[in-house]
């Protein structure tokens, strides 16, 4: 007689069990977007670029090697591209931090 009681007790706990996991999964799914970290520059920009300014919007040091700035570079390039949605003022503003970060100077590339 004790066991089919204990066994309803297991299949009514299981049950209740199951829903409050389903409820606190659709309330988790439900919930608005945060961020976890912060990854990229929150700030505005100064007149002219300085290297700590590059290193904050690439998210690097300003010690970085070049290659971990390259990486950053396109990792932020891929989140602020124009052609998926990003600025074209952001994208220029990210390729004059690696241009910074990486010492080449506006008109470096000029003849005239």
């Amino acid at each position: 007689m004790a066991a089919p009681l204990v066994a309803g007790l297991c299949v009514a706990v299981t049950a209740l069990a199951g829903r409050y996991g389903i409820q606190a999964w659709q309330a988790f799914k439900a919930r608005p977007p945060t961020a976890r970290m912060r990854k990229f520059y929150e700030g505005g920009f100064q007149q002219t670029m300085t290297r700590r300014e590059a290193a904050l919007i690439l998210g690097v040091r300003e010690s970085t090697a070049l290659e971990k700035v390259k990486e950053a570079h396109r990792r932020v390039m891929i989140a602020n591209h124009p052609d998926a949605g990003g600025s074209h003022y952001m994208a220029s503003k990210i390729n004059e931090a690696k241009d910074m970060m990486l010492g080449k100077t506006k008109n470096s590339g000029s003849a005239f």
